[in-house]
């Protein structure tokens, strides 16, 4: 029975129980999801039961369902959950800021580039006590690693959803990434008209679409829609897909040099857009102290003008 006079609050890991229950309505199932025995998680919810002073969840030998105090309590316990998460991800944050600690993030071939390389030496001669780590992102943890505050900057490729702030860093040409079997790549250059309907390869939907739109360049100067074939997560998976003929993409034009691949080739694009390249990181730690170090010395490459020079 639950106790009404109880005052104890419930653990973050009990809410973590019963929204886990809640979504699967079944002690079974939920305790696998959890990596617990089903006694433990039964015991768990009896606590959380008599902590809240309700019933969440009316069970028998068949079914499990929610009450209406469990149906009415989840969002509740949701937003703690989420407020708790968004909590540890700053306090890592700002852990990292005071131990002089700053994790970047690299998309693609970035973290090889001439500026990141600048960025680099800078930050050492600047700010000799900051440790800097370089994590290697895919296509889908690049953009929603740094909006979540896991890693500090990134190193990228615009444009990005909002809640970012850009510094350009360089600007450079994009190639058509083909399949050494597409006769089209036997040309110098081509249009965007000549590519017709070919297939581009796609990223999951958790990336955001306004990044790879750009990126398929989708739509085209005509308004025709792209046609998209396999779905992606990496570098490595985009250029098979592409050598396996599945589907074609755009590059920066680094690609020729940084990802040199058997069946696949690259060719000139002359009415493409550029890439641009650039140091992104969240609105609101701007000035946090790793970010405010790793912001200076990228204003100063730039204002420099070092790394401009794409790798030859």
């Amino acid at each position: 029975m639950p106790d009404p006079g109880g005052t104890t609050e419930p653990s973050l890991q009990q809410l973590r129980i019963f929204l886990t229950l809640g979504e699967e309505l079944h002690f079974g199932r939920a305790a696998t999801r959890l990596h617990m025995t089903q006694p433990a998680l039964s015991r768990q919810m009896k606590d959380l039961e008599k902590r809240l002073g309700v019933v969440l969840f009316s069970r028998d030998s068949r079914t499990v369902s929610f009450t209406e105090a469990g149906r009415g309590l989840t969002e509740e316990a949701r937003v703690t959950v989420e407020a708790m998460g968004r909590l540890r991800l700053s306090a890592a944050h700002w852990g990292r800021s005071l131990a002089g600690h700053v994790v970047v993030g690299t998309i693609g071939a970035e973290a090889a580039m001439p500026y990141t390389r600048a960025i680099l030496e800078h930050l050492s001669a600047s700010q000799p006590r900051l440790t800097v780590e370089i994590r290697s992102l895919n296509f889908i943890d690049h953009l929603a690693q740094l909006l979540s505050g896991d890693i500090d900057v990134a190193i990228l490729r615009p444009p990005v959803p909002a809640g970012i702030e850009l510094l350009e860093l360089a600007t450079e040409p994009r190639v058509a990434c083909l399949s050494v079997t597409d006769p089209i790549g036997d040309l110098a250059k081509i249009f965007l008209t000549d590519l017709g309907d070919r297939v581009f390869v796609d990223v999951p939907p958790e990336v955001p679409r306004v990044w790879w739109d750009f990126w398929a360049m989708d739509p085209r100067p005509d308004g025709t829609r792209v046609r998209y074939g396999p779905v992606v997560s990496d570098m490595e998976g985009l250029l098979l897909a592409v050598a396996r003929g599945d589907g074609m993409c755009f590059l920066p034009a680094a690609a020729r040099e940084l990802f040199p691949r058997p069946g696949v080739r690259y060719v000139d694009v002359v009415d493409l857009s550029p890439s641009v390249s650039a140091l992104g990181w969240p609105v609101q730690n701007r000035d946090r102290p790793g970010v405010r170090a790793v912001r200076a010395a990228a204003s100063a490459v730039a204002d420099s003008g070092r790394g401009r020079t794409p790798p030859r």
